[in-house]
């Protein structure tokens, strides 16, 4: 059995937050608001994963408004969605991302987040892809006051 999953997540940038992608910093002086470390890719991704194994989202697994995530490593939160998807039985055959931002540019730091992730999902790191793009001015993301992420993955249950 295949499935497919999508996740997306957007966070507003702020100034006094570091700026992560999939557990990677990427120096700039704005970083990702949130409840947890803001990390938008990780957030994408979890959903994706939980939408795939029909476990639910993000919000289910990590309530943004319980102390126990608060300041939580996104990268932590996507090693126990893992652990949950891998538990019933899926395996991971592939997850392509999107990340969207006028600034910082992703590409000098893509290989290090898709190590990044593919390390947490124990996967080859050829089945684990991420692409910056830009909003080209259009919306919060294009004014630069915001990064968005989307990610889609296929699971397969033996």
């Amino acid at each position: 059995m295949l499935r497919i999953g999508l996740g997306k997540d957007s966070h507003r940038l702020a100034a006094g937050r570091r700026f992560l992608l999939g557990g990677t910093e990427i120096p700039f002086e704005r970083g990702e608001a949130g409840h947890s470390d803001g990390d938008v890719l990780a957030h994408a991704v979890i959903d994706a994963l939980l939408g795939a194994a029909g476990l639910g989202d993000i919000g289910g697994f990590f309530p943004p408004g319980d102390p126990e995530w608060k300041d939580a490593d996104s990268m932590l939160l996507l090693g126990i969605a893992w652990k949950n998807v891998k538990e019933c039985g899926w395996k991971l055959l592939n997850l392509d991302c999107v990340v969207t931002c006028e600034l910082p540019k992703i590409l000098p730091y893509r290989q290090q987040i898709r190590e990044s992730i593919a390390g947490v999902l124990d996967a080859d790191i050829g089945s684990v892809f991420v692409k910056g793009k830009t909003a080209e001015g259009l919306d919060a993301v294009g004014r630069g006051e915001a990064v968005e992420a989307l990610a889609i993955c296929l699971l397969e249950k033996s």
